[in-house]
């Protein structure tokens, strides 16, 4: 029984520990990262609440250590998520009638079990799985997952506290009811709070889910499940499959219960689920929801008054962190010629700074690539470029897959700012410049707007405030996120919500309520209290 009216507070962002040597969370991490690797996991699908093994095992080995097996995954066909989706609806009522409050404290407890009891399971499983070093994943798998639970919740309660006025005699009021189905979540391997948001923001507004990590996450993910259950969530509310893409969404759009999908990958792929969807419309009880972050082609924008140490900065922390694997890393640089010899000579000084090796060397600030598949595509773009006298590589280049998937980071320089990897996304440690002439910003604004087909992330670097305002009205349909004096990467939940547009996605704005209200449908209720009784207006009456 309700009793009262329940606010969630807005809560401070995730403190990030900084893993300095001697360091209690220093000395935590490797001993979790060393059990780790002395076992072997078997890691089950989660199906209403139920482990379920298959037999069909696909293993796990980390991007920088491909000989050693962490474990393996247990890979599920039709029939597992056909027994998903079923576990989901079966689930749906019973959450979806659950009261608020109950469904927050299952989320807020989950946020606190990874700050304090994970939160070096999740870290090292990031680390080992996916090879980000120390600091990417306590950013990425502790804080800013930690931050989505806890601040979904205030949001939550902020969307549901907004009500309509009422007029006299009239009591109105909205409900805000979860969709009515399942909404598959499909997440990425670059972000394991990515893999945790999507499935958690549509639950936690009553929506039952249906959950598929990339195969390269799911060392991670499958901990992000045990947190789950730890913290009370109900059996059915979140079944976590590993299946094929194409077969997920083979299943999952045609079934009349779908009621939306949350989604991060590439564009290829939602604009082909997109499609589906549309396809199949006539078989749905409501239209879905369709919300997706996708690529992006990010760009830094260096202005003649800019500040040399500051551009540097920005280029290689933006192109580099992660071995450039972040939806917004900076992919694409323009840099004025009156400081393009000092920037490109302290860039390419930093690079040979950055040590290059596997994760539990906490020394190294480039570790793998994902895959095999990635690197082999990054290797292409890079041998392209070798061949080509159009362009030239001014720093890295070269690349290794004997011991992990190494790929260092490289830097090109084009005097065509159409050369084909300023215009492709290519999602690894590729930075390419071109350099422009310094009174020509204006000319070179257009060239960024329309370079790429992708609106996601962009940066401009200036002393000049005219230059500033300038490229922030200019640059309005270039990115979602536009950050001033700033690497284009690393938005915080709360404070910079993400998300783009164009060919990037939907921009429903991770880590902000506009994300939640598309796993909302409103219902709008008015009560009279003393009724009319006659059908007749006064303007009926004869004078």
């Amino acid at each position: 029984m309700n009793t009262g009216y329940f606010e969630y507070a807005a809560p401070a962002n995730e403190p990030v520990l900084s893993y300095a040597p001697g360091s209690a969370e220093r000395i935590a991490l490797k001993k979790q990262l060393a059990a780790f690797k002395g076992e072997v996991a078997d890691i089950p699908m989660y199906i209403g609440g139920e482990e379920i093994r298959t037999g069909k095992t696909v293993d796990l080995r980390p991007p920088h250590e491909i000989k050693h097996k962490l474990g393996h995954f247990h890979m599920g066909d039709a029939t597992h998520v056909k027994a998903a989706i079923k576990a989901a609806l079966e689930a749906r009522e019973k959450w979806a009638n659950m009261d608020w409050e109950q469904r927050a404290g299952i989320f807020l407890r989950a946020a606190e079990l990874l700050a304090t009891k994970y939160r070096y399971h999740i870290n090292a499983a990031t680390m080992l799985g996916q090879s980000k070093n120390a600091f990417q994943a306590e950013i990425d798998s502790a804080c800013e997952l930690i931050d989505f639970l806890r601040y979904n919740v205030h949001f939550l309660s902020e969307i549901y506290r907004q009500q309509p006025v009422c007029a006299p005699g009239i009591h109105n009021r909205v409900e805000y009811r979860p969709l009515e189905g399942f909404v598959l979540a499909v997440t990425p391997f670059n972000f394991t709070a990515i893999a945790g948001n999507l499935p958690t923001s549509a639950a936690m507004c009553g929506n039952v889910v249906v959950w598929k990590p990339a195969n390269t996450q799911v060392f991670a993910a499958q901990i992000i499940m045990k947190v789950l259950m730890e913290a009370g969530l109900p059996a059915g509310v979140i079944n976590l499959v590993y299946a094929g893409g194409p077969l997920i969404g083979d299943i999952c759009f045609a079934d009349p219960h779908f009621a939306g999908i949350h989604f991060t990958g590439s564009t290829g792929v939602f604009q082909t689920m997109w499609k589906t969807i549309g396809e199949n419309i006539h078989k749905y009880k409501a239209y879905p929801r369709i919300v997706g972050e996708t690529g992006g082609k990010d760009f830094v924008l260096i202005h003649k008054s800019a500040d040399v140490d500051i551009a540097v900065t920005a280029l290689a922390r933006g192109a580099f962190e992660y071995q450039g694997q972040k939806c917004s890393a900076a992919s694409r640089a323009y840099i004025p010629n009156n400081l393009a010899d000092d920037i490109k000579s302290k860039l390419v000084a930093e690079l040979k700074t950055m040590k290059m090796g596997t994760t539990e060397d906490f020394s190294n600030f480039i570790n793998a690539v994902i895959d095999e598949r990635s690197f082999d595509k990054i290797a292409q773009y890079i041998d392209n470029a070798k061949k080509d006298p159009s362009v030239k590589i001014i720093a890295g280049g070269n690349y290794n897959k004997t011991e992990g998937y190494f790929i260092e980071p490289t830097v090109i320089e084009t005097t065509d700012p159409k050369y084909v990897t300023m215009c492709e996304e290519i999602f690894g440690p590729v930075l390419t410049i071109h350099v422009y002439e310094a009174d020509k910003f204006e000319e070179i604004m257009q060239v960024v707007d329309t370079t790429s087909e992708y609106a996601l992330t962009g940066a401009v670097i200036a002393q000049d405030r005219y230059a500033v305002e300038l490229a922030t009205r200019k640059l309005v349909n270039s990115a979602g996120n536009f950050y001033i004096n700033d690497k284009p990467t690393g938005a915080v939940v709360g404070q910079q919500p993400f998300g783009g547009a164009r060919a990037s996605g939907t921009n429903d704005k991770a880590g902000s309520m506009l994300n939640l209200y598309r796993w909302l449908s409103a219902r709008s209720i008015k009560e009279t209290f003393v009724p009319a009784t006659d059908y007749r207006y006064p303007f009926l009456k004869e004078a």
